[in-house]
C-alpha cells in the first residue's frame, strides 16, 4: 500500500514563512522508521502496511504538535493489500506506457 502525505505546522517563528525546519523534523521520523519512502517537493510517499505507516504519520503529526498548537496533514492512499514494490512500479509502469505511445 501507498501513502502520500503532507504536513506541516500552520505557524512558524520564521520571518519568510518557512517551515522547513519543522518538516525535517518530520521527515527524520519517517528516515528512522525503516518504512520504504520517497519524499518529493509536495509529499512524502510511504509504501508498506496500513498500521506501520499510519504510525509513522502519527508520530510526525505528535512530532509537529510539539512545534505548533496546529497542524495541517493531507493524506492520499492506493490501498492494494499484498502489492510491494508499487513506489517503483507505478512509475515504471507508467514510463513503459508513454514509451508505447510515442513509438
Amino acid at each position: 500500500m501507498l501513502f502520500a502525505f503532507s504536513i506541516a505546522p500552520t505557524t512558524t517563528d520564521n520571518a519568510d514563512g518557512s517551515v522547513s525546519d519543522a518538516v525535517a523534523e518530520a521527515i527524520a521520523v519517517v528516515r528512522a522508521s525503516g518504512v520504504t519512502h520517497r519524499t518529493d517537493a509536495m509529499f512524502t510517499t510511504l509504501e508498506g502496511d496500513w498500521d506501520e505507516c499510519m504510525a509513522v504519520i502519527k508520530e510526525c503529526s505528535e512530532v509537529l504538535l510539539r512545534r505548533s498548537p496546529r497542524v495541517s496533514l493531507v493524506i492520499k492512499a492506493d490501498l492494494r493489500p499484498g502489492r510491494t514494490g508499487e513506489l517503483d512500479g507505478k512509475v515504471e509502469r507508467l514510463e513503459r506506457a508513454l514509451d508505447q505511445r510515442e513509438s
